[in-house]
């Protein structure tokens, strides 16, 4: 059987809705109870923020995947740009992202589902019993049968599924805000509360976890109708309807708790009394007829969020193929239904492992390993686009970003600070797994044939080793060496000297594989003068 092309089917609406059902799934079900308890009264500025931030980061994004739409994108603009050592390091990070953000939703699901079946999982901790692991394989397995079809079904799939997800968050908005108690808002938080309290709520509360879904637009460009149109539209709508969504649950949620039992347990204590946050708080309040249609929708929004990045691994696996990283046989496309299987069998394999480690089996046990992982994995989009700025001014840009000499530069700031704010738990666990990939790749990987690629990689391993001392010396959860807000100014100033580094290391003219023989992938280094 010959290999097969991605099919074009995905028009505005779809790519839309799975961003939007990207971004409302299992955080909608616990961010709220999580980032009050960092941030208490000050949540909704987190929220703002960590949209702020996640938009500068897509509208870099939106650049790219409008001008170069291509399966897997954000695996692929930096091969593009620096070859394969870059690309090699940002794939293997995009591949911990993205495999275990699935498994993170069935474990949503499968807590939730505790309510109905307590057997699923064990009270005291939460974690799966034997039943709970079959029950999360299933709902994975079902995921992937969804997807082995056929794109076309994936998508009107989502869409309908994410049109049903909408209607109980909104429900439970509007019923939660009758119980709005103002006085509330005057408690502050304590763990650690106040700005500091804000930084770290958008990655350990989940904030920017919830925002991820963004980069379905550029992950399914190469299967999209009109992508030069629809990816930056689609990313910005999604944005937008997301950030309403989730600030509206915020202060409804807030607001409806009872307020002595809040000044009890303080918000960082709410959450030993609210395992199920909304379902418990519905209990609180006597709406039995919420609880129900809140753990109907505990089960369909986090299944449609694991749903999508099942699809999206399989992606960005088949992306990691396609740069020569992968045997072939990922990289190659069913011709049938237009999905690549191969890719497809392996996200099922890695998202079923993911769920194995102890310290994973509960929501909150990688939310803030799964952001960082993402958040490195979106790094370097600000670079390779003003890469392609500098070196190929002929390249076709549909959306041609505003200020990009200002946002581009805040993008690659906002992913740095996300980074060093996820907290040295998290950083020494990535960082150093990063620095490995690029270290092995560097002596045993493939190179391009001017060996060429350490040269224009070494910033990437510089920037590497430079957050993971500034992450041991600071603040978040590291010795507190640097005191804070000097550790952000440091970080800002290592961000931006790696940023300008970073385009300066680019090939001389980036070339764009045609996507019909993208196994035949060249690039070439010339004079810059030569190119113009």
């Amino acid at each position: 059987m010959s290999d097969g092309v991605l099919k074009k089917k995905l028009g505005l609406v779809d790519l839309t809705l799975l961003g939007v059902g990207s971004m409302i799934g299992s955080g909608w079900l616990y961010a709220a109870l999580t980032t009050s308890g960092y941030a208490g009264s000050l949540s909704g500025y987190a929220w703002a923020l960590g949209a702020v931030m996640v938009l500068l980061i897509g509208l870099v994004f939106a650049e790219l995947g409008a001008s170069i739409p291509r399966a897997g994108g954000f695996v692929r603009y930096p091969n593009f740009t620096h070859g394969n050592l870059v690309g090699f390091v940002i794939g293997f990070s995009a591949l911990l992202a993205y495999t275990s953000t699935a498994g993170v939703e069935v474990e949503a699901v499968r807590q939730y589902a505790m309510y109905w079946w307590p057997a699923l999982g064990q009270a005291s901790t939460g974690n799966p019993t034997t039943l709970g692991f079959v029950m999360q394989i299933l709902l994975l397995v079902f995921f992937f049968a969804l997807n082995y079809w056929s794109v076309n079904v994936f998508g009107r799939i989502n869409t309908i599924v994410t049109a049903i997800k909408f209607i109980v968050p909104i429900i439970a908005i509007v019923t939660f805000f009758t119980f709005y108690k103002g006085a509330n808002m005057d408690i502050p938080a304590t763990h650690p509360g106040g700005i500091h309290g804000v930084f770290s709520s958008l990655t350990g509360a989940g904030i920017v976890f919830a925002y991820l879904g963004f980069r379905q637009a550029v992950d399914f460009a190469g299967e999209a109708k009109n992508p030069q149109r629809n990816v930056p539209i689609a990313i910005i709508l999604a944005m937008a309807i997301s950030f309403m969504v989730y600030i509206l649950l915020q202060f409804s949620f807030m607001g409806a708790i009872p307020t002595d039992l809040l000044n009890a347990n303080g918000w960082h204590g709410m959450e030993t009394i609210f395992r199920s946050p909304y379902a418990d708080l519905a209990r609180s309040l006597g709406l039995v007829w919420l609880i129900n249609l809140i753990l109907v929708d505990a089960v369909i929004s986090p299944a449609g969020t694991g749903n999508i990045y099942l699809a999206g691994a399989s992606r960005v696996i088949f992306a990691w193929a396609k740069n020569g990283y992968l045997f072939k046989v990922f990289g190659k496309v069913d011709p049938k239904s237009g999905v690549p299987r191969g890719a497809l069998w392996l996200s099922l394999i890695l998202a079923i492992a993911w769920t194995l480690p102890s310290e994973f089996q509960v929501w909150g046990g990688l939310i803030a390993a799964v952001t960082s992982a993402n958040v490195l994995t979106y790094m370097p989009g600000p670079i390779s686009a003003a890469a392609f700025r500098a070196r190929r001014p002929d390249l076709k840009r549909p959306f041609l970003l505003p200020a990009f000499v200002i946002i581009s530069p805040l993008a690659f700031i906002a992913s740095t600070l996300l980074i060093y704010w996820s907290g040295w738990s998290v950083d020494e666990l990535l960082l150093p797994l990063l620095i490995i990939a690029w270290v092995g790749y560097a002596i045993f990987g493939k190179k391009d044939s001017d060996q060429g690629d350490i040269k224009r990689a070494i910033w990437l391993l510089v920037y590497y080793i430079a957050l993971l001392i500034l992450s041991y010396f600071g603040t978040y959860g590291g010795k507190g060496y640097i005191s804070s807000p000097l550790d952000s100014v440091l970080l800002t100033a290592v961000a931006l000297i790696t940023y300008y580094w970073g385009v300066s290391a680019c090939y001389d003219k980036p070339l764009i594989p045609d996507e019909a023989d993208e196994h035949q992938v060249e690039y070439i280094d010339v004079p810059a003068a030569k190119t113009a």
